[in-house]
């Protein structure tokens, strides 16, 4: 009999609570390797809902679920399905997934209404069971509905309350019942109640995730608040534990002769990418960028392969790293260790002596690094001219920036966009506290590595479009009007320059930066033209780079943290014919799907570490209540002002009522806050001194008060206010 859920599901259909895991086995004639795949169809099915596990490990077949239900859309799974859970579910059987499918009346209706059904909408479905599984049909898109929050479970003198960690939230929760299993500290999922007692807020939790008492709180509600997958599958980390290192074959080049090394930060646990470089005869440079052979190991549609395009990229957080592919892997096997022969796909690059691209070359081979360098440790070693390395390694370190030098000059050329702006790094320690908080340095080292990087993604890409081979590249689009427009508007407040409606270049923006620059506002204006730029996203057509002012980019150096990168060595490996392990059809039929859901996973993945940042920083800042900081004006919203602490790169809010007595109009134009009454002025980008008053870091929430003077502006006259803020300046008014 063949093994399908299907066949399950007539066995148990037939034998309710009679036959456990072995003894369907022997029903269904499952021998070998199969009894594998039987345990993994069984654990999937109960966890999906369609199965019950009883105290006897005996199985059964879940109540026949209603033929409509109301379903909330909670992620997209590895074949691009939406996959969602009954947003009612009173039965003590875990709550079944439920792959739901827009139908084409739907798709209609979504398109006459400009709605379509996506992760966290609400969705009345028909419910069908096809081939096993249970598929949600839409029927119509419904309301958000009560939304699941996270929160902590703390207690006062009233007793049980729970403590929303969104920032966002202004209200702190009583829940209706507290399970019994709960303790104080513990993380929980809660939706807001329809009924409130008074003044009291309720909430029902509806699950228990786990406590935050250790450490790394801030780390533990970044991934859980931004549905970032943790940890591995058993069957993934079987898979990944049963790999080794492949052998040399016709499809494979021996580069162990090669003087490559890696160049990395002095924390990094994984090196994907090595380097090295030689002149030519002509003048010009031999470069080598080798890069781990993650497709060697994670083939298409294997455990590991569904995991690491889940998880779409690794979550790189303060204290630890949530990675995409097992340590095994990311750590180990596909890192490019010093003297240990690893896999590796590597591309050979020839530069003429002005820097500029001549030809390249791609294979597959072994290949040895010579050593691990911190971008620091290069460094030095370049500019003494020595280190604590071979004579060999020290002749390359000489010879990448000696090429570097020369590609620089064709960068130069290329013009793309040079924001440089402070990154500060947050250091942990053992006990899960900030020690320190510092401004990462910036050296020629990290721009070389940059460099090299963006030449071996540039001849992916166009090695790709050559061969006509269907891949992802990396879309970065100009600034739209609107964004330039406002920071036009931003410009000519600083008696600085930008012409709207002409096309923007790379060109512009960096003239207008260096003019910036002598003016000493360097930093602010740098921080205007960065949010006036388009988000990078990933993309199944070939377009362009705006910011790095390339035609044809891809993602083609860190297949072990991003999934992107896995997709264009397959497609390379295809192109090239270097292994039976290349792009699939059916991987390529969804690279549209797939672009979607990794350009959501890297805004997630970027949420989750800017949040984290951000509670970790107000756990530091936590004792300094009072303390008066140096800082700069960030962001200028009706509601107050946002600032950065010059020394730690806090965010913060100076609420608009804390300013004054008076009423403070938003002029976007100006991205300013002006007195009603007075003309005092406080703008976008300007340095100030701010006194912490709150600091809440379960949320990261930072609240300051303005220590500074605003400068002068004129009175702005009353016919320009909106009624409504006509109304509250009045009621100001009669308050004094």
């Amino acid at each position: 009999m063949e093994l399908s859920r299907d066949s399950i599901l007539k066995a148990v259909s037939e034998y309710p609570d009679r036959y456990d895991n072995k003894m369907l086995a022997r029903l269904l004639q499952v021998k070998g390797p199969d009894r594998r795949l039987l345990r993994q169809l069984l654990s999937d099915m109960v966890e999906n809902g369609l199965l019950i596990k009883s105290k006897n490990k005996t199985f059964k077949k879940t109540d026949d679920l209603p033929g409509v239900m109301v379903i909330k859309i909670l992620d997209i799974d590895e074949h691009g399905d939406m996959i969602g859970t009954p947003e009612i579910w009173k039965k003590q059987t875990p709550a079944p997934q439920i792959i739901v499918k827009e139908g084409l009346s739907s798709v209609k209706k979504s398109a006459r209404n400009k709605a379509t059904v996506g992760v966290g909408s609400r969705a009345l479905c028909q419910i069908k069971q096809i081939d096993g599984l249970i598929v949600g049909q839409v029927i119509k898109r419904l309301g958000s509905g009560p939304s699941k929050q996270l929160g902590i479970l703390q207690q006062n003198g009233r007793g049980w309350l729970i403590q929303p960690v969104n920032k966002k939230s202004r209200h702190v929760y009583k829940p209706v019942k507290v399970p019994d299993e709960a303790k104080l500290n513990d993380l929980v999922w809660f939706q807001a109640s329809r009924r409130n007692i008074k003044e009291t807020r309720l909430a029902e939790i509806t699950e228990i995730i786990e406590s935050t008492r250790k450490g790394n709180i801030a780390t533990i509600i970044s991934l859980y608040e931004h549905n970032i997958p943790i940890g591995f599958p058993e069957d993934v980390i079987s898979q990944a534990e049963a790999l080794k290192l492949p052998k040399l074959s016709k499809s494979h080049i021996d580069l162990r002769h090669l003087d490559l090394i890696t160049i990395d930060p002095d924390d990094a646990k994984d090196f994907d990418d090595a380097i090295t470089a030689s002149p030519t005869k002509e003048g010009g440079w031999d470069v080598w960028v080798a890069i781990a052979d993650v497709a060697a190991y994670v083939t298409p549609d294997s455990p590991l392969d569904i995991a690491a395009r889940l998880k779409g990229n690794s979550v790189y957080l303060p204290d630890t790293v949530e990675p995409m592919l097992p340590h095994i892997l990311s750590s180990n096997l596909c890192s490019l260790k010093p003297n240990e022969d690893r896999a590796c796909l590597a591309v050979n690059i020839l530069f003429n002596e002005n820097g500029e691209k001549v030809s390249h070359r791609f294979c597959r081979g072994i290949m040895s690094s010579n050593a691990r360098l911190t971008y620091m440790q290069a460094q030095e070693s370049y500019k003494n001219n020595y280190g604590e390395h071979t004579q060999t390694v020290n002749k390359t370190i000489q010879n990448i920036f000696r090429a570097y030098a020369s590609l620089k000059n064709a960068r130069e050329k290329r013009a793309p966009l040079n924001i440089e702006l402070p990154e500060r790094k947050v250091h942990i320690d053992k006990k899960g506290n900030v020690s320190s908080i510092t401004i990462k340095e910036r050296f020629d080292a990290h721009k070389l590595v940059e460099e090299f990087m963006i030449q071996a993604n540039v001849a992916a890409a166009e090695a790709l479009s050559e061969k006509n081979i269907a891949s992802l590249s990396r879309l970065h689009e100009p600034p739209k009007r609107e964004k330039l427009g406002g920071l036009a508007d931003y410009l000519s407040v600083l008696g600085l320059k930008l012409s709207a409606g002409e096309r923007a270049t790379t060109q512009k923006l960096n003239a207008l930066l260096k003019i910036a620059e002598t003016k000493g506002l360097s930093e602010s204006v740098g921080m205007a033209v960065l949010r006036s730029q388009s988000q990078a996203i990933y993309d199944a057509e070939r377009k362009g780079h705006f910011g790095l002012n390339l035609s044809n980019y891809t993602h083609f150096t860190s297949p072990i943290r991003r999934y992107s990168d896995l997709i264009v060595h397959r497609a390379l490996i295809k192109a090239f014919d270097l292994g039976e392990d290349g792009s699939t059809k059916s991987e390529i039929s969804r690279l549209k799907e797939t672009a979607e859901h990794i350009s959501n996973t890297e805004r997630r993945a970027m949420a989750a570490e800017r949040d984290a940042k951000d509670r970790y920083i107000a756990s530091y800042l936590d004792n300094k209540v009072g303390l008066v900081f140096d800082a700069r004006i960030t962001g200028v919203t009706k509601f107050g002002l946002f600032i950065t602490l010059d020394e730690t790169g806090a965010d913060g809010l100076i609420p608009s009522r804390s300013l004054g007595r008076e009423y403070f109009i938003h002029d976007e134009k100006r991205k300013s806050l002006i007195g009603s009454d007075s003309g005092k002025t406080y703008k976008f980008g300007r340095k100030i001194k701010a006194k912490l008053v709150e600091s809440t870091p379960i949320t990261g929430g930072l609240i300051f008060e303005m220590q500074s003077k605003p400068d002068k502006g004129p009175i702005p006259k009353i016919r320009n206010l909106r009624r409504d803020d006509y109304s509250k300046r009045k009621r100001r008014k009669n308050k004094k």
